[in-house]
């Protein structure tokens, strides 16, 4: 495996390269930064900060990754961006380290694909497999489980948990819990089913599905009891299936922002 360094990348003392780096032409790259083995640095990248990237991953012209984040209450503390392997972070994304007021990390897992313009702000855990496309954007203290796809233009509240498998439509503003397996869509998103396409995708048989679409709708759209309620008794009658309980468990572990919800029906 050759490193190869073109001659315009300026790379500052201190900084660790794994083997079989390519950094292209007018990348800058910090003293505190640690590259894994074979990534690559298309151009014009510009990374600083405590930031690691896993081996395998590639990053597209003009991303900036790891510098200060867009937060008035950060004061300059040491804080990481830790990003996975084998992730594509294509032209200018942008994802920021974490800050005090919380895990003082950004993490990205593994084999995600960053779409041109996506944003990932501090203090964001994202999940592995995860795709944002064009221009979607996380606020702070976001949490992304794995497999999730958020669409283009689509934006996420702060603190805001969303669900692995769950897909968020194009244009979607987010600002509730999005569960597992949930599709959102709207300018003022609402929940509006099941994600049927990613449960096909991901190898989820018809009667799998059939199960998690019986308790998402005696969840959401029974109008007997409170959700707690509701969600307590499909914890008992599907207490069995995996699948089901975690939705339920993600229920129940909601803290600070609410869990979003189908449209009301007039």
């Amino acid at each position: 495996m050759t490193t190869h360094i073109h001659p315009t990348a300026v790379i500052e003392q201190g900084a660790v390269l794994g083997e079989g780096v390519k950094i292209g032409p007018y990348c800058v790259i910090g003293p505190n930064v640690k590259l894994g083995k074979n990534v690559q640095l298309k151009s014009h990248v510009v990374i600083d900060g405590y930031t690691t990237i896993g081996d395998g991953t590639i990053v597209f012209p003009f991303a900036s990754l790891g510098h200060a984040p867009q937060d008035l209450k950060y004061a300059g503390e040491k804080s990481e961006l830790i990003i996975g392997k084998n992730n594509k972070i294509r032209e200018h994304v942008t994802m920021n380290p974490g800050t005090a007021g919380d895990k003082l990390k950004t993490i990205v897992g593994d084999n995600c694909l960053f779409m041109m313009s996506t944003h990932v702000a501090h203090d964001c855990v994202v999940g592995n497999n995860v795709i944002m496309s064009n221009n979607a954007t996380l606020a702070g203290h976001v949490e992304v489980g794995d497999f999730a796809i958020l669409g283009g233009l689509s934006a996420v509240h702060q603190f805001v948990r969303i669900g692995p498998y769950a897909m968020i439509g194009g244009m979607s503003g987010v600002g509730y819990d999005v569960i597992p397996f949930g599709l959102v869509k709207g300018e003022y998103a609402h929940l509006a089913g099941l994600n049927f396409v990613g449960l096909e995708r991901r190898g989820f048989s018809k009667d799998q599905t059939r199960v998690l679409l019986k308790a998402f709708r005696d969840i959401f759209e029974d109008n007997s009891g409170t959700l707690a309620e509701r969600t307590n008794k499909a914890a008992s009658e599907f207490k069995d299936d995996e699948a089901v309980m975690r939705m339920v468990d993600f229920i129940r572990a909601k803290e600070g922002r609410s869990v979003l919800q189908p449209k009301a029906v007039a």
